[in-house]
């Protein structure tokens, strides 16, 4: 008797935690042909397809960072170009203006969008509890393929094919979401403090905790937003 209550409780947890990852022929084609030769990228530095992802984008130097987790930290796998990106340095405040966002975002499952019209995407998730908090507004902006943007990241078809098939096997795999922090530069002291007389200095400045914490620990820290501000926590 317990052994079939045990195989029922199985059998039910398995289907309260599944979730359902948005897919399509295209997307399915397109990782088909890559997983391969991505998957032998990943273990020629000792990572495996399928583990938890988190992803760093930084404006001034047009990059995309995809770590892999490895026990108990996070290894660099691949530094990524970004093809292009609108708008100048600094968060975005409203629709319309054309910039892309910056702060601390998180990706699920029901955030990947298969039917993009810029091939494949996903939803960073603006705006955010901090975005709402501001009073910022706008929609929909994203993480996508092919080389045109208004207020997103677009990484080129190759380049997010291999991002959007690390993310979808980290789903299937488990992971309930994967972080993506979005700088205007590399937050090191020196580089942040040539930008004091800069407009969004104060805001980059609440960003730099939590790109200090990834930077000592290897592990993206938990963002939560108290009193109209990120706070590590």
């Amino acid at each position: 008797m317990l052994k079939i209550f045990l195989l029922i409780l199985c059998i039910f947890s398995s289907f309260v935690y599944s979730v359902e990852i948005p897919s399509s022929p295209r997307v399915e084609k397109a990782i088909k042909s890559i997983q391969a030769d991505l998957q032998k990228s990943l273990q020629a530095k000792g990572l495996q397809y399928g583990s938890p992802i988190f992803i760093r984008i930084f404006k001034s130097t047009e990059k995309l960072e995809v770590w892999v987790q490895k026990k108990n930290s996070f290894q660099l796998f691949k530094t990524y170009s970004i093809c292009h990106f609108s708008g100048e340095l600094g968060p975005k405040t409203k629709q319309g203006d054309n910039q892309a966002p910056e702060g601390f975002y998180a990706v699920r499952p029901d955030s990947l969008n298969p039917w993009s019209s810029y091939h494949m995407s996903f939803n960073l998730g603006y705006p955010n509890a901090y975005d709402r908090a501001q009073g910022y507004t706008g929609s929909a902006l994203m993480v996508h393929g092919n080389c045109v943007s208004i207020g997103c990241y677009a990484m080129g078809d190759d380049n997010i094919e291999e991002i959007y098939a690390m993310a979808v096997a980290a789903f299937k795999k488990g992971q309930p979401f994967f972080r993506v922090h979005v700088f205007p530069f590399e937050l090191d002291d020196e580089t942040l403090n040539r930008f004091q007389n800069h407009q969004w200095y104060s805001f980059w400045k609440n960003l730099k905790p939590g790109y200090d914490y990834f930077n000592q620990h290897k592990i993206p820290p938990n963002i939560v937003v108290k009193n109209k501000r990120y706070q590590v926590q």
